[in-house]
């Protein structure tokens, strides 16, 4: 048997067993907070110890964020950089003109002015993503919000460190973090779904883990391999 509990900003998977004693774990890459509970513990027993343990939790937490972190772009010539799970390297090519990117094979060749700066080039990089995340997006929400049978008013796309995405549910409004453009497809399908279940259930109870169920029966893989790509610098 299992809950979602929210303290603050943290999501806490809350697991009841035949156990004598509460206990929490903090699991990587991303920081994921379990709790395994005895059964006769109430919900207010099981809150307060988490609070007690919440300064622990978040430095475990941050650890598991730092170790992830992939090391800050300084948009070079031979470069990593991820597209939609693709490894590239990126080819700076300077010259005169409107800056652009292309993909040229294995590379993606930017094409800025002699002396341009570090972050006029990772603006011209960002740009790229926000071009293909969109793309994506666009497709995906029309595919989806017919499928769930929901409408969402809005969405954005902006740079977010701690989370995927974001549903406010008042508002049918979500939106994506920039980082999706580089993860693989799937994994852009699966926040999209979850985001849009959202309109239709808020929390991540039983109810919610069904309609996901349902409709990718694969998500827990789904969400496992988002779990395990590299976060960037941002």
């Amino acid at each position: 048997m299992s809950e979602t509990l929210k303290i603050g900003s943290i999501d806490i998977e809350i697991h009841r067993k035949d156990v004598k004693n509460l206990n929490i774990t903090v699991h990587p890459p991303m920081g994921d907070v379990r709790v395994s509970a005895p059964l006769s513990m109430s919900e207010t027993s099981v809150r307060m110890a988490i609070i007690g343990r919440l300064a622990w939790i978040k430095k475990q937490q941050a650890d598991f964020k730092e170790q992830r972190r992939q090391s800050k772009r300084e948009m070079m010539s031979g470069e990593s950089h991820y597209l939609w799970g693709k490894h590239y390297r990126l080819n700076v090519i300077e010259q005169y003109g409107k800056h652009a990117i292309k993909k040229n094979g294995q590379w993606l060749d930017l094409y800025v002015s002699p002396n341009s700066s570090v972050d006029n080039r990772r603006k011209v990089i960002d740009d790229f993503y926000r071009v293909e995340l969109k793309a994506a997006l666009d497709d995906l929400l029309v595919k989806w919000q017919k499928r769930l049978d929901v409408k969402m008013n809005a969405y954005g796309i902006r740079k977010m460190k701690t989370k995927w995405g974001s549903c406010n549910t008042d508002a049918a409004r979500t939106l994506f973090n920039l980082e999706l453009a580089k993860k693989p497809y799937e994994c852009l399908e699966y926040i999209v779904v979850h985001e849009l279940v959202h309109l239709l259930v808020r929390t991540h109870n039983n109810e919610f883990k069904a309609f996901m169920d349902v409709h990718v029966p694969d998500w827990k893989q789904r969400k496992a391999l988002l779990k395990d790509q590299l976060l960037t610098d941002l």
